[in-house]
């Protein structure tokens, strides 16, 4: 899965020889895999850390982006159908957005016979609304997405005052935001594995008790883990994320 081709591009990631299980991770809206580039090298050898790469940004720029949400897990799940067939089990990380993809990923695989789905960890956002809490909503206006941004990830956004990235850099963005203005699921799913959801606790986009939200998508129980910082705490906090991580799934 190191070179991407027709059926690895949406993945990036290093195969550990010695893997005993797959973690997925799914970036944020307006990230990118390499958001999660050193997590392989920061977790013990028998996990294997894939990361997803959304189309419409980094070397998937001219690829169009997903109408909708449902869309994009569709061919994310269908591209870790298309590996090379092995008895790895798999565990999903998403964090903002990727949270979202990551469920409704995780409960396509679910109905998959063969494939063996672990554990879902969410992070930054409560979970799926559904219409009767709250209605569709139409797309922001790239004014209100970047407004966004700013609150949630203020260092980051600074490359968005640069004139000449923002042709590249804003329809991936746009495109995620409208994805999540527009998703709203008919109704959850309760997947058969543990959910873990985990925030900082500064988070102006997500507090504990929405968090807690995700108990209603799993038979299975949810553990709510809360780290200092704000909305990217998993940069500052990555250490420890991943030790609760690995703690999750190293016993398998």
């Amino acid at each position: 899965m190191t070179v991407p081709d027709s059926t690895t591009r949406w993945l990036r990631g290093l195969s550990e020889p010695d893997a005993r299980i797959r973690l997925v991770c799914f970036p944020h809206a307006g990230g990118a895999a390499g958001f999660f580039h050193d997590w392989g090298a920061l977790t013990p050898p028998e996990i294997e850390v894939v990361s997803v790469q959304y189309p419409g940004r980094q070397d998937r720029l001219y690829d169009p982006c997903a109408s909708t949400l449902e869309e994009l897990a569709d061919a994310i799940t269908m591209a870790l159908l298309a590996e090379p067939a092995d008895d790895l089990p798999l565990a999903l990380f998403g964090h903002s957005m990727g949270s979202a993809v990551a469920y409704e990923v995780a409960r396509r695989l679910e109905d998959v016979p063969g494939r063996t789905l672990t554990r879902l960890i969410v992070s930054g956002r409560a979970r799926p609304r559904l219409p009767q809490e709250s209605a569709p909503r139409p797309a922001p206006t790239d004014a209100e997405i970047l407004n966004r941004v700013r609150l949630l990830d203020p260092k980051g956004a600074a490359v968005y005052d640069h004139p000449e990235l923002r042709p590249m850099i804003m329809p991936s963005l746009r495109a995620d935001f409208g994805l999540l203005a527009a998703y709203r699921p008919a109704r959850l799913h309760r997947l058969g594995v543990p959910v873990t959801a985990c925030g900082g606790d500064r988070d102006p986009a997500c507090a504990r008790g929405e968090l807690s939200s995700w108990s209603d998508v799993t038979t299975e129980g949810l553990d709510v883990r809360i780290f200092e910082g704000d909305h990217f705490y998993l940069g500052p906090r990555k250490e420890e994320l991943l030790a609760l991580i690995t703690s999750h799934l190293s016993p398998l």
